[in-house]
This record gives C-alpha cells, structure tokens and sequence, in this order.
C-alpha cells in the first residue's frame, strides 16, 4: 500500500465537496461547483441562492475552506 504524505491529503481535500447533505451538494454540483476548491472566493450569498444550500451548509463549507486558510468572499 502506497503512503500518502500529509501534504498530500491536505490538497485533495480540496478536490471534493465536504459533506453538506444532498440537496447542497446536487445544488451545487448542478451549478457546475464539484471540488472545495471551486467555492474559493464565491460570495456567500450567491451560493445561499441555490436552492437546497442553507445557512448549515454554507457555514460547513467556509469552515472546511478555513481549515486551507481560504474563505468565501
């Protein structure tokens, strides 16, 4: 089994979305958003929105985007 740096899973955490229930998820998979990395920087209440994406789901979003020193706008 191949060993994967700490380094490593810090940045693929960033090519999927955290888990926020599935209507946050389709909604933003519908959106074209399909990675963490995507929301860098998209403003907070473009995302709210989407239906199915509520304030629970944006606030676990920006925490996992803290977590990479990233944020919403």
């Amino acid at each position: 089994m191949a060993r994967i740096r700490h380094d490593e899973t810090v940045d693929s955490s960033l090519d999927i979305l955290p888990k926020i229930g599935v209507p946050a998820t389709r909604a933003l998979n519908n959106a074209g958003y399909t990675a963490l990395r995507q929301l860098v920087g998209v403003p907070r209440a473009e995302l709210a929105k989407l239906h199915g994406v509520g304030p629970k789901a944006l606030d676990v979003i920006q925490s996992a985007l803290r977590r990479h020193n990233l944020s919403l706008s």
